[in-house]
């Protein structure tokens, strides 16, 4: 949930802050739902692993 909150509120500060970046993209526009779709879903996966891993190795060594 913490990592879907700071998704949230990012894809908001990213899209507040567009006009800034615009400048520095190539090839893309700077509101492109794409990138921003691809961009959580990969925070997301990230995210989730990053908690998944430790839960696993946890009830592995819990089960010895």
């Amino acid at each position: 949930m913490l990592g879907l909150a700071g998704i949230v509120v990012g894809l908001a500060a990213t899209y507040a802050l567009t006009g800034l970046m615009a400048s520095l993209l190539y090839g893309v526009k700077a509101t492109d739902p794409r990138i921003f779709a691809a961009a959580s879903a990969t925070l997301a996966l990230t995210a989730l692993f990053a908690s998944w891993w430790p839960a696993q190795k946890a009830a592995e060594h819990r089960g010895r």
